[in-house]
């Protein structure tokens, strides 16, 4: 367990995860990693203003998410300018107080890699960020990508030190390495491996010293694109990498990858070499034991209404169309939580009642593609 650090103390367990899905019981709602029980539906803090109004939105939403067994919470530490990060932090605070959750039931996860604002846009962006983290030592002007992106070891130091602070905790459950893809605009991919291989021993180190559990890449356009673009990510090859700096027992256990009834490539994009064949990044995840985490499910607000008749024909049994984009995300196969940005009570209530159903069988949801 980290020490020295302040925070809540713990992390998930196989032991208080159970304990939660005891009292939030589902068929087919709760999946595997690493024995813990995660929920089928994970809540994400990606969009909003950056005020005070919203803040106290997701503290609601995510204190009201925990009552409706969801159990996966979403961040990073660049959403609303490290608010949502400090939002978060609250909303499990207050729980943890009042006895509705223990930490050891909660998965957290969070993001770095994009550099973040402190609450708002300065008035001078740049002068900032030459003040925060250039003059600071924190990294280089060549560690830069795009002005915006980062992942040095010194870099990741800092940023997970600002996660936990703005969350509250002294571990983080998951941490990714936030959209690495980006680095491919602008270095070479042999360059990008070295870079991928001292984040991934950074991140190593920190699970060794209790800072974080596990670590994952979260992606846009990586895992989704043909293998011969530049922004292509190979799973498998990252997994080598993980592999070389951490041995047989690395801790790279979790992708995220954007998937939903318009961006489907996740499932049908045959493009993840793994040994001789190409296959989809989801069964590319479950073929190297990688838990899959969906974003952009209702595709940020895009399919939470007026969806042609015919889907809700074959997702039958379900109150909105939000629901019915939520329903095909986490019956995906290989899907292992899908994350809905939720920041008002209402939204849990609603996205929350999918858990009540059990997902659609591998064969019914394959049929969605084959036309049967």
């Amino acid at each position: 367990m980290a020490t020295g650090a302040a925070g809540v103390p713990g992390y998930a367990t196989a032991e208080g995860t159970a304990r939660y899905r005891s009292r939030h019981p589902a068929a087919g709602h709760y999946r595997e990693l690493d024995g813990l029980a995660l929920s089928s539906l994970g809540l994400g803090t990606y969009l909003g203003k950056e005020d005070d109004a919203t803040d106290r939105a997701y503290e609601d939403a995510v204190g009201h998410a925990f009552q409706r067994g969801i159990n996966v919470i979403d961040a990073a530490v660049n959403y609303r300018n490290q608010r949502s990060e400090r939002a978060v932090g609250r909303a499990l605070a207050a729980a943890i107080a009042a006895g509705e959750v223990a930490r050891d039931e909660i998965v957290l996860a969070t993001k770095g890699g994009f550099l973040p604002f402190d609450g708002s846009v300065p008035a001078d962006p740049k002068r900032y960020l030459l003040d925060t983290y250039v003059r600071a030592g924190i990294l280089t002007a060549s560690d830069v990508v795009g002005g915006c992106h980062c992942m040095t070891p010194r870099y990741l130091a800092d940023q997970l030190a600002r996660s936990r602070a703005n969350l509250g905790v002294q571990t983080i459950d998951v941490y990714y390495l936030h959209n690495p893809e980006m680095q491919l605009s602008e270095v070479d991919r042999p360059t990008f491996l070295e870079r991928m291989r001292a984040a991934f021993a950074a991140l190593e180190s920190a699970v060794a010293d209790g800072i974080i559990r596990r670590y994952g890449t979260a992606t846009w356009t990586g895992y989704r694109q043909a293998p011969d673009a530049t922004d292509h990510l190979s799973l498998a090859e990252l997994v080598a990498v993980a592999r070389e700096v951490g041995g047989a027992d690395h801790h790279f256990r979790v992708i995220q990858v954007p998937f939903n009834l318009g961006m489907a490539e996740a499932f049908t994009h045959a493009n993840q070499p793994v040994g001789d064949e190409g296959t989809s990044v989801l069964e590319a995840a479950r073929r190297l034991g990688i838990y899959v985490m969906t974003s952009a499910s209702v595709y940020q607000g895009k399919l939470t209404a007026r969806l042609p008749a015919a889907i809700g024909e074959v997702l039958p049994g379900l109150a909105s169309d939000a629901q019915r984009a939520i329903q095909f995300a986490r019956s995906a196969p290989g899907v292992g939580t899908a994350l809905v940005g939720m920041s008002r009570r209402a939204h849990v209530d609603d996205n929350a009642g999918v858990a009540s159903r059990p997902p659609l069988e591998a064969t019914a949801f394959s049929q969605l593609f084959s036309g049967a």
